[in-house]
């Protein structure tokens, strides 16, 4: 089971009269920490077939065997008031379900607050973003044909190990970004996108325990979430940062 290369001459072909602009690189120790370091621009693209130095939410490390996963960091500067900027976690977690979704035919892959995609209750995909200059650098990365023995964790899966699919990179990131495209223009022409991404929540109706900063936690049900990305428990509680453990679906480790 030999993967395709990523090909910036495809994916660009692909992206005709797109704004987005791809850089594909064998390896780099992040792409995330490319584009924070860089000359950055609106619509920026690197992904890369090898990170040394993946990074995910609250600095832990996200690793992948060479050429296995989808990573790809983009930097946006959306046309939006500061204050919902938190949103696009969100928004960009609900356009990589869809497009899991439609490129398996299915509707196993859900998004579970704030930055994961998950399928049969495992981690498949998740996502960073972190604010930058005048916008935001989203980080993807996607187990695409990562192997059971390559996982960092029991936790992980891949969408080939789910679904038995092995699905060409070049054309799941050009659907991805097709698909962002749309979302953000819709988000800054001031559509509610909350709807579509309860739709899709595998954490909304959940007993989840919460993570908080220094160490605290707490345990309630999971209930709604607002523009700004904010996740609203059914105590009254509402969560902005944290770690969300879904109680009722925990999988051993």
């Amino acid at each position: 089971m030999k993967p395709e290369l990523l090909s910036a001459h495809e994916i660009t072909s692909a992206l005709a009269n797109s704004y987005w602009r791809v850089s594909v690189v064998d390896e780099i120790d992040s792409t995330q920490n490319y584009l924070r370091t860089s000359n950055k621009k609106s619509g920026d693209l690197i992904t890369a077939e090898y990170q040394s130095a993946g990074k995910g939410r609250l600095d832990r490390t996200f690793v992948a065997a060479k050429s296995t996963a989808l990573l790809f960091s983009i930097y946006i500067e959306p046309k939006i008031i500061e204050a919902n900027f938190g949103y696009v976690t969100l928004l960009a977690g609900a356009t990589v379900t869809k497009v899991l979704n439609a490129i398996t035919n299915s509707n196993n892959f859900k998004c579970k607050w704030p930055n994961d995609v998950l399928i049969n209750g495992r981690k498949v995909a998740g996502i960073l973003a972190e604010r930058s200059d005048d916008g935001v650098i989203l980080g993807i990365g996607i187990n695409v044909s990562t192997s059971r023995q390559d996982l960092p964790v029991a936790t992980a899966t891949s969408i080939y190990l789910e679904t038995d699919q092995l699905i060409n990179r070049n054309e799941l990131l050009v659907q991805i970004l097709q698909e962002l495209s749309k979302q953000l223009l819709a988000w800054e022409s001031g559509a509610d996108l909350t709807s579509e991404y309860r739709n899709l929540s595998a954490t909304l109706g959940q007993a989840v325990r919460v993570e908080l900063p220094g160490g605290i936690s707490h345990e309630a049900t999971a209930v709604d979430i607002d523009i700004t990305g904010a996740l609203f428990l059914d105590d009254g509680k509402a969560i902005t940062v944290g770690d969300v453990i879904h109680l009722e679906t925990k999988l051993s480790k």
